[in-house]
């Protein structure tokens, strides 16, 4: 049970962008099972660029759930009663990915030098259970949690979140990070995802942030093309 001390008149924050942001690492994660998998037998020239990337990636899901820890769930948690345990069980959820991702972390670092097929296999099946993992976490967050957020926390205590992200991510990866989480947004929430950006950064993306997501997917999904 929540509590009803939520004004009427509060602005509820854009909760649906966690959800785009979720939709990166669940498609980054299958991707690079299936990338990982893919690679023949001596190829170091591709375990290097998917260790690159799985060190990127990681470093990524690190920041986010250390952000909700940090930043979301002190600001969620005054306002709930029972509801606190779904909370709780989420800061006990990133602690167990932590666990996952140290042991992909062990497989890569013993992958990546030489490439052989019996390090692929154990790293490929090393990043489905993660991956498992991964999306069970998110989409239990996005159906018990997320409504508590959209409930408790105002605009600007939400914003707060989003600006964390932002600090946690170097100037030179924001145009991919913007394009990976447009990339499997509808129509729509890529439109009110772009409104929502100051207008220089919207120009950069036009002008260069496209080009830009795309030649860095071609260069890890090789032959795969992004949308």
């Amino acid at each position: 049970m929540t509590s009803s001390n939520t004004s009427d008149s509060t602005v509820h924050p854009y909760t649906r962008e966690m959800a785009m942001i979720h939709q990166v690492f669940r498609r980054e994660s299958r991707l690079l099972a299936e990338l990982v998998q893919e690679v023949r037998p001596a190829d170091t020239a591709r375990s290097r660029i998917l260790a690159e990337h799985w060190r990127l990636y990681s470093i990524g899901l690190h920041a986010h759930h250390t952000g909700e820890d940090e930043v979301l769930w002190p600001v969620l948690l005054p306002h709930l009663d029972l509801d606190a345990e779904q909370v709780l069980a989420m800061e006990a959820q990133h602690r167990g990915l932590d666990e996952g991702i140290a042991e992909v972390q062990r497989h890569m670092d013993r992958w990546q030098p030489r490439a052989l097929p019996e390090d692929r296999d154990e790293l490929a099946e090393a990043l489905r259970r993660h991956h498992r993992q991964l999306c069970a976490h998110l989409d239990e967050e996005e159906r018990e949690v997320m409504p508590l957020v959209a409930l408790h926390v105002g605009e600007e205590q939400w914003r707060a979140v989003g600006e964390r992200g932002l600090a946690e991510t170097p100037r030179n990866r924001l145009m991919i990070a913007l394009g990976a989480i447009l990339e499997d947004s509808s129509p729509e929430e890529r439109q009110e995802f772009l409104a929502r950006l100051p207008v220089p950064a919207r120009m950069l993306w036009k002008v260069v942030g496209r080009r830009r997501y795309r030649r860095e997917t071609d260069r890890i999904r090789g032959r795969r093309t992004t949308a």
